[in-house]
């Protein structure tokens, strides 16, 4: 398999968040409308072991696989672009890598040898990339390396795929460098000097870029581009310009122009035919073309951390362009509502969003925005930690249970209606150890959540260490609330809704995470069509 794979490298410079994930993104989209089967993965260089326990305000979402790996937020732009379910595969840490290699050598696997980064580091990052083509059975595995060149933690990533280059030959290797040409209005021009030092810095660890994709916030002249090219060794037709979208699905047809699948296929001496992209340039267009927009405000307590709500913020935007309208997002923290400013706060609204989050803080405002919702016939949605609040709420001032909280928001209060899952006992371990993953779940008969996904089961991704609290659940029903799906597996309450409110739904799970743009997940759909309902 790994002689008949094709490999594609797209490192960055200059600066991190240059949208090497995006460009990754983008091609291999590209690569499947030419009917490439292609396969992604991201190298990030942090020792971490993976994402699970990393906050997000330092490094935004955590985004889970079906098969249970907590990665990087990238894996969601790849999913998202591509249509296609990835895997732990598909997130490597260094962190992962070293504890594989220091695992082998306690068990003696090297047989006496002196441990070094290389070979035997580079030895097994390459050998998560023969794994990736092997599993996959992918035409192309494009890997993205996280981090900047020139930061130590990246070096063995690199050497590794220049090593790759070796082992596989140039004609089966592609390397793509992602770097910023800034404009500084002082000057009044665009600065090609930061892209000549980064790839100078990447030529010198023995990386020659086959293509440059160039982030830039103005056009870039011929100029421009023939010196980067002259300055770089990449033929000016391979100097791709990257400009900010007002859409970041854009990207794709951008790159399209300029020819980048075309460069890609070339090289691996693939035959020349179009991507075909009829659906995507329809979606995009759409999305242009919508007039209206629906209000829609989410509560949370990162808010101000640009990707940490990444995916749910798609799939909130996903389900408006599925019924024609843009959603406008307005961003509320929990620090900054309480009592007294919750009406103004939310004036103006059709729908409210509760995300997932962990710990106590900003649980309480979370409880005051569910009641408001439910009070004043505000459709809303609740996700994960957001279901636990709903519950919370309804619990207090529905069932008369003063003090009724989560056992995390609250391990003094009387009536701890969620509470720790019997499996998540031992804390010794905080990595790893939540309920992660897809889990199959059984819908109500009658149940607003059986209509919405039009089937008897489902299954959707978790990521949680606390449940609906089984003791309290008959009351709960008995004062109104309905359970309307289990998980098949180990009984645990997956959804919660209202009846006779508009859209009151509860979700133990992240359907975020399988939220595509030209395929908007069933239950965002039908939230945004309820909200649409409340505007006119």
């Amino acid at each position: 398999m790994a002689g008949r794979t094709k490999y594609v490298f797209v490192t960055g410079g200059v600066v991190s968040s240059i949208g090497k994930g995006i460009t990754a993104s983008s091609l291999g989209r590209l690569l499947k409308g030419r009917g490439h089967k292609v396969f992604m993965q991201k190298f990030d260089p942090y020792i971490n072991v993976d994402a699970g326990t990393m906050s997000p305000r330092q490094h935004g979402e955590v985004f889970v696989t079906e098969d249970g790996g907590e990665t990087d937020l990238d894996l969601g732009h790849y999913e998202r672009f591509i249509d296609q379910n990835l895997t732990k595969l598909s997130n490597i840490t260094a962190g992962k890598i070293y504890r594989e290699v220091i695992e082998k050598e306690r068990r003696g696997d090297y047989l006496g040898a002196t441990i070094q980064v290389i070979p035997h580091i580079t030895d097994a990052i390459k050998g998560e990339i023969a794994t990736a083509a092997e599993e996959s059975k992918a035409d192309i595995v494009i890997v993205e390396i996280g981090g900047t060149v020139g930061d130590i933690e990246s070096l063995p990533f690199l050497e590794a795929i220049r090593q790759w280059r070796h082992d596989m030959g140039r004609k089966n290797t592609l390397y793509i460098h992602n770097t910023l040409v800034p404009y500084l209005k002082a000057a009044k021009e665009l600065k090609s000097k930061p892209t000549q030092h980064s790839i100078k810095e990447l030529k010198s660890l023995g990386i020659q870029p086959d293509i440059l994709v160039l982030r830039t916030e103005r056009p870039l002249d011929e100029e421009v581009k023939d010196k980067i090219s002259l300055f770089s060794d990449v033929e000016s037709g391979a100097v791709i310009e990257a400009r900010d979208e007002s859409i970041i699905y854009e990207a794709v047809t951008s790159l399209k122009r300029q020819g980048l699948d075309q460069l890609v296929c070339r090289h691996f001496g693939f035959p020349e035919q179009e991507a075909d992209l009829s659906d995507w340039i329809r979606f995009v267009e759409s999305i242009k073309n919508a007039k209206s927009e629906v209000s829609i405000a989410v509560v949370g307590k990162y808010v101000g951390t640009k990707d940490a709500y990444i995916s749910l913020t798609e799939a909130l935007r996903h389900a408006g362009f599925h019924h024609g309208v843009k959603t406008r997002l307005m961003f509320i923290s929990t620090d900054d509502l309480d009592e007294k400013n919750i009406e103004r706060k939310l004036q103006g609204v059709q729908g409210i969003v509760i995300p997932g989050g962990f710990g106590s803080r900003g649980s309480y405002e979370k409880i005051l925005a569910c009641r408001h919702a439910r009070e004043k016939n505000i459709p809303l949605l609740a996700i994960c930690y957001g279901m636990h609040m709903l519950v919370a709420e309804y619990a207090r001032n529905v069932l008369g249970l003063e003090g009724a909280a989560s056992f995390e928001a609250n391990p003094k209060t009387p009536h701890p209606v969620i509470h720790l899952s019997p499996e998540q006992k031992d804390e010794t371990f905080m990595g790893g150890t939540l309920r992660l993953g897809r889990h199959e779940m059984a819908l109500a008969d009658g149940s607003l959540a059986r209509e919405i996904y039009g089937a008897r089961s489902i299954g959707e991704r978790h990521r949680h260490r606390y449940r609906l609290n089984d003791n309290y659940a008959d009351a709960l029903v008995e004062a109104g609330l309905v359970i309307s799906a289990r998980s098949t597996k180990d009984d645990v309450a997956e959804i919660v809704e209202l009846p006779g409110h508009p859209f009151y739904i509860g979700v133990q799970y992240h359907p975020e995470y399988a939220s595509r743009p030209n395929r908007a997940h069933p239950l965002f759909a039908a939230f945004i069509a309820k909200a649409i309902e409340q505007k006119t």
